[in-house]
């Protein structure tokens, strides 16, 4: 197949077999899915045009998504970035022609996350005809995956499959299994948040070493359905870091830290439930955790002698790594009336 345009063939995922009971389903990319679906459709709808320009907020993966989608279809592009955009993905954006707004390096997730919000908003009231994307709330981002869930059942389609993946903005897992569901309602869902994130109960608990980008967040995203999840699990950075360097020495795959997160929650969830296919959500490369991570192997922990703690809700959750069965609970009331 010749693609029209390389947004095209780089989204496309490999599917690769860890073990018997573990495969990885493996993006360059991820959200090229969910960009090129969702701008596709606000074109198709009318409600974009070529030539104007769309604006989001990215830690990174999002944005490069974005940039290539603007690309593909004749948009210009405006990115107001995280601190964990690294060099390498920023030159991309620019050279695409995205023009990039890094926030100032700040310590936590919650105050990252505030200041690319308060930016975002002052961009929308001083210069009109700008499209916010809105990746974290606007469910439009959900289209782009049922293609790949279309491709999951035609190769898995007759296995009873859990899917392990970072929650995020709760497109991914969530448009896949949604679009999974249709066909097999018993498709199991299993999210995997960093410490300190408001998603899923986290936020009181600070992990001192690092942000795992993309897997949580300090802000309610709408975009996040909790009714999908059957279970979750929260992890730290430094068994993010575990997972990751262990799928690179075991099996070759050079991937970033929520994959690395997923592979250790599935490979847990596997040994519970033998009988089951887990598929690993490995949402993009390893290249911008080069220094953070993969310079550090040495440091890294042993899979082998890592274990959740089990929990029955959130007020017990513990460092480093702590598991609770979800059982496609809605989202508490208490929460919502919290984050309002």
């Amino acid at each position: 197949m010749i693609h029209p345009h390389i947004a095209d063939a780089l989204k496309i995922p490999d599917l690769v077999r860890l073990t018997d009971g573990l495969v990885l389903i493996r993006f360059e990319s991820m959200k090229i899915y969910s960009a090129l679906g969702a701008v596709r459709h606000l074109l198709d709808r009318g409600t974009i045009r070529p030539g104007q320009t769309l604006l989001d907020s990215s830690s990174g993966i999002y944005a490069y998504a974005l940039a290539l989608a603007c690309h593909r279809y004749g948009l210009r592009c405006h990115i107001v970035a995280s601190t964990t955009v690294d060099t390498t993905t920023r030159a991309q954006l620019e050279v695409l022609g995205a023009t990039v707004e890094q926030v100032r390096p700040s310590g936590t997730l919650q105050l990252d996350q505030e200041l690319r919000v308060r930016r975002v908003r002052e961009i929308l009231a001083t210069r009109p005809g700008t499209h916010w994307m809105r990746q974290y709330h606007d469910d439009i981002h959900y289209l782009g995956y049922h293609e790949v869930a279309d491709r999951i059942t035609a190769a898995f389609g007759d296995r009873p499959l859990t899917v392990v993946g970072g929650v995020g903005s709760g497109a991914s897992t969530g448009g896949l299994v949604e679009r999974l569901r249709a066909t097999d309602p018993a498709v199991r869902l299993v999210g995997v948040q960093p410490f300190g994130s408001v998603t899923f109960g986290s936020q009181d608990h600070h992990d001192p070493e690092a942000i795992i980008a993309g897997i949580g967040s300090s802000i309610v995203f709408d975009n996040v359905r909790h009714h999908l999840y059957d279970a979750l699990h929260w992890l730290d950075f430094t068994h993010a870091m575990a997972g990751a360097v262990a799928l690179l020495r075991d099996h070759a795959v050079f991937a970033g830290l929520s994959t690395g997160a997923a592979f250790l929650a599935a490979g847990h969830e596997a040994r519970r439930h033998p009988d089951r296919l887990h598929l690993v959500i490995g949402a993009d490369t390893g290249h911008r955790y080069v220094e953070r991570v993969f310079a550090r192997h040495r440091e890294a922990l042993d899979p082998a002698a890592l274990k959740p703690v089990e929990i029955a809700q959130p007020e017990e959750l513990s460092m480093p790594w702590s598991t609770m069965a979800w059982q496609r609970t809605p989202c508490p009331a208490a929460w919502k009336e919290r984050a309002a």
